[in-house]
């Protein structure tokens, strides 16, 4: 008998319908994975399990938990099962936890509003939980803050919230997307060991189908806001009935069309780099400890080539880009680009700023959403001194606009008219303004859907031929750097510890930690079957 079922959920939020006749059950003990792009009403379907939809929302249909239905319920009555029978993980656990509460408190408030504990008995239970999550007292005290654990920490405390009361059904929507592999691979073994100790249902959301297929029982595969597909997992991939689910399927494993690069100029060459940081003093007249987030850093990239960085949070990825980008002066070593020095702190000449540009992970949070795209794509011009301006102002952003596959008539849009896929098309427009030859990629394609992600990879191939570009590709997705890079390098603890051709690294790594990192990865040996993505 199924823990959940969902009988035609219909859903609209005004006169915009978002979900139409959803159908699915999940069961006790198991875990169903809910999979599909963005857009395709994943999150929605989870909010109106919990009920947590805004208010001009309309929905109809049946939400079934252990034949109650969930949408005859008062608000009052659901704000009861929330937490007690239904707990929610959100992707992002810095926006879930409150800066200002200590996790103990946090988790044991859960305990107080639903059970009415003594804040004794709270605390015991919240220490109890978060003990159960991996965060054990010697280490994680109960006075701790969110912003002093890592990313990884803080999906725990989260985790820990919505298991305090052991509810029946536990909803986790993209919970490790923005997490490295290791870290991931930790968080989804402790949901599935919490579904194995207390026998919850677990529907676990995820646009990340290696995911999906290692951890999922049951699939539920949604497009526009419709299931398209659903049943154990294995028959799903197995048969792919639905055209959708074959061009997920096949746009997870794609390949981009490129010719490998050797390269022999150096482009970016990095030698000996040291960057330290200064820790808080044990006591007031206590020296001030150093951290060394990057020991003795060495590397050149040739023009042409296309370099991976992976490793995990905090190993020095972040501190080792901004260095390059001469944002943070470094305490020993040297970068050059083309020969020139970079030095953080100082004038760059125009020459030297124009070869260099950088992509982040968050389209939209890289954009000021108040300015028309036309002055995003061309604020790097301000830079440069020899800057186009008037018509060749507008014909230079048109030619970038295009160059990405998007038109001119775009360049009057505000960047909210856009999917997510065009924002960073939209990102890589503004790197390319002054036509660079290295572009940064951190972590460029990390938050897309296969489908876009896929098109994102060919624009790059592409614009890399097109334009001879450079790539330092900064990522925590493996498979994405083995299919974009002709070199890679594996960084732990602020030091290089493996690098080489990307394939050679792949297939035989020489250092445990990076042995460590690809046993990690999620993988998704599937078929692909053809068809294209509809």
């Amino acid at each position: 008998m199924s823990l959940l079922r969902v009988e035609n959920l219909s859903l609209s939020i005004g006169p915009v319908p978002i979900l139409h006749k959803v159908s699915f059950a999940a069961k006790a003990g198991r875990i169903t994975g809910l999979i599909g792009e963005s857009g395709s009403g994943k999150s929605m379907t989870a909010y109106a399990i919990t009920r947590l939809l805004p208010k001009e929302a309309r929905a109809s249909g049946r939400i079934l938990l252990d034949g109650a239905n969930l949408l005859d319920k008062s608000e009052r009555a659901m704000c009861a099962l929330r937490g007690d029978d239904i707990g929610l993980v959100f992707q992002e656990p810095m926006t879930a936890l409150n800066p200002v509460k200590t996790i103990g408190a946090q988790v044991a408030e859960t305990v107080r509003l639903h059970r009415g504990a003594s804040r004794t008995e709270a605390a015991a239970i919240a220490r109890d939980t978060l003990n159960r999550v991996g965060l054990a007292a010697a280490q994680f005290p109960l006075s701790r803050y969110p912003h002093e654990l890592s990313g990884g920490q803080r999906q725990r405390v989260v985790i820990a919230m919505a298991i305090a009361l052991r509810p029946r059904l536990l909803i986790a929507d993209e919970p490790t997307t923005a997490l490295d592999v290791t870290t991931q691979a930790g968080i989804l073994r402790l949901l599935k060991k919490l579904v194995a100790e207390d026998g919850m249902g677990l529907i676990l959301i995820s646009h990340d189908l290696g995911v999906v297929a290692d951890m999922a029982d049951d699939l539920v595969i949604m497009r526009k806001g419709e299931v398209v597909e659903s049943g154990p997992t294995a028959r799903v991939f197995a048969t792919q009935a639905h055209p959708y689910t074959r061009a997920l399927i096949r746009a997870s494993a794609h390949q981009p069309q490129r010719d490998a690069h050797s390269g022999e100029v150096p482009l970016l060459d990095v030698q000996n780099l040291v960057r330290d940081y200064a820790l808080p003093r044990a006591s007031l007249f206590a020296a001030p400890g150093r951290f060394r987030a990057v020991d003795d850093v060495s590397f050149t990239l040739k023009k042409g080539e296309n370099l991976g960085l992976v490793g995990e949070s905090g190993c020095g990825k972040s501190t080792l880009t901004r260095a390059i980008l001469g944002l943070e002066a470094a305490q020993g070593g040297t970068i050059a680009i083309n020969g020139q020095p970079v030095r953080a702190g100082q004038k760059m000449p125009a020459t030297l700023r124009r070869h260099l540009q950088v992509v982040f992970q968050d389209p939209y949070a890289s954009f000021n959403p108040r300015h028309r795209v036309a002055r995003l794509v061309s604020e790097p011009f301000h830079l440069m001194d020899d800057a186009p301006r008037g018509a060749a102002r507008v014909q230079a952003v048109a030619e970038a606009l295009e160059s990405v596959g998007l038109t001119a008539a775009d360049a009057t849009r505000y960047i909210h008219e856009f999917s997510g896929g065009q924002r960073q098309r939209i990102a890589i427009a503004r790197a390319l303004i002054t036509r660079p030859e290295l572009i940064i990629l951190d972590e460029a394609v990390s938050a897309l859907d296969v489908s876009i992600r896929a098109q994102i990879l060919d624009l790059l191939a592409d614009l890399s031929a097109r334009f001879g570009l450079s790539y330092l590709f900064i990522s925590h997705d493996l498979h994405v750097v083995r299919k974009i890079t002709d070199r890679v390098m594996v960084m732990q603890a602020g030091r290089i510890v493996e690098s080489g051709a990307t394939e050679a690294v792949f297939a035989a790594p020489q250092h445990p930690y990076t042995a460590a990192l690809l046993a990690a990865a999620p993988h998704l040996e599937i078929e692909a079957h053809d068809d294209a993505l509809v």
